[in-house]
C-alpha cells in the first residue's frame, strides 16, 4: 500500500521559516518524482513546488526564490523549506506522487499569521 504522510505545518508569523516533510512507503522513492501542492480556503490546489528523481527543481513564481524542495532517497522523504513567509501562504500543503495513479497525503496545515 503506498502512503504519503505529511507533517511540519503550524503556525508562524511573517517572515518566519517552516519546514514540512513528506515521508513515502510502498514505492521505489528514488525513482519517483515528487511534488508539493497547497489548497488555501476557497481556492483550487495549486502546485507549488516539484523535484525529479535525479534532483531537477521546478518551482510556482509565486515560491521561488523563497521555498525550497529536496530529497533525502535514504529516508524516503521529500522536503519544502519555506522561508520569508507571507500571509498568502497560509494553506493545506499536501505532497504527491504517481505510482500507477496519482497519489496525495492527507495534508498538513500551514498558517501564517501575525
Amino acid at each position: 500500500q503506498v502512503r504519503l504522510v505529511e507533517s511540519g505545518g503550524g503556525l508562524v508569523q511573517p517572515g518566519g521559516s517552516l519546514r514540512l516533510s513528506c515521508v513515502t512507503s510502498g514505492i521505489i522513492f528514488s525513482s519517483n518524482a515528487m511534488n508539493w501542492y497547497r489548497q488555501a480556503p476557497g481556492k483550487q490546489r495549486e502546485l507549488v513546488a516539484s523535484i525529479s528523481s535525479v534532483g531537477s527543481t521546478n518551482y510556482a513564481d509565486s515560491v521561488k526564490g523563497r521555498f525550497t524542495i529536496s530529497r533525502d532517497n535514504a529516508k524516503n522523504t521529500v522536503y519544502l523549506q519555506m522561508t520569508s513567509l507571507k500571509p498568502e501562504d497560509t494553506a493545506v500543503y499536501y505532497c504527491n506522487t504517481v505510482h500507477y495513479r496519482v497519489i496525495w497525503g492527507q495534508g498538513t496545515q500551514v498558517i501564517v499569521s501575525s
